[in-house]
């Protein structure tokens, strides 16, 4: 089996050009991000402290994650449930941050994400693909951008269901994320030593997708 890993920061694109990508080469899309969102959101639903070890570590024996896609789309169910859409939140973007620096959840979900690699080609995106999760993955891609522009992004996409978000406010949090994933002592947010860095600052989503496909192809 074949594996890429994407790793990169909050609002760089990872998931929606790494979708691009897998369904260019016809590869399984891994969103490792909705994992930690989905314990993330259970965790609120229990009212527990996502930064807690000792209020959320109790509660992973009570959840079970399941990828599923449907017609061609990937779904997250929690628990039985499709929460693919709720775990979509600037505040459940906060709690799986928050979770994901807790080493027992990081236990938690690595078995699930290898296994996948194990069984099917695949394109996984996240913080730490690359140098803990898939550390041998056939090819590593850093995907970045100016924290700027990640917001800029972000703030377009909620803007669309939210009227009164504000650019200043999602450019504060990016930066919060950013500081978080990058300085936890679990597996930080870091380029790996073979990765290649790719900067979509300057690209929109079309030559995203597109120049990571021809890189993809290039080295596969």
């Amino acid at each position: 089996m074949k594996s890429i890993a994407i790793d990169g920061p909050a609002g760089a694109g990872k998931s929606t050009i790494a979708k691009g990508v897998a369904k260019n080469i016809g590869f399984i899309y891994v969103d490792t991000g909705a994992l930690y969102r989905s314990i993330g959101y259970f965790v609120q639903l229990n009212g527990k402290d996502p930064k807690d070890p000792e209020q959320v570590v109790p509660l992973l024996d009570g959840i079970k994650i399941e990828l599923k896609y449907e017609n061609g789309v990937q779904k997250v169910y929690l628990n039985g449930e499709d929460v693919s859409e709720k775990i979509r939140t600037p505040q459940l973007s906060m709690y799986a941050s928050n979770v994901s620096a807790i080493p027992k959840v990081r236990e938690f979900l690595f078995d699930l994400q290898r296994n996948l690699a194990k069984t099917q080609n695949v394109i996984m995106d996240g913080r730490d693909i690359g140098t803990v999760v898939l550390p041998d993955a056939d090819i590593k891609i850093f995907l970045t951008a100016s924290v700027e522009e990640r917001a800029r992004r972000r703030y377009k996409e909620l803007a669309e269901k939210d009227e009164s978000v504000r650019y200043e406010d999602v450019l504060e949090e990016m930066k919060q994320r950013d500081y978080n994933d990058m300085h936890r002592d679990i597996a930080p947010l870091r380029q790996a030593d073979d990765a290649l860095l790719v900067d979509t600052t300057e690209n929109n989503l079309e030559e995203s997708i597109e120049i990571l496909t021809k890189i993809v192809k290039e080295r596969l």
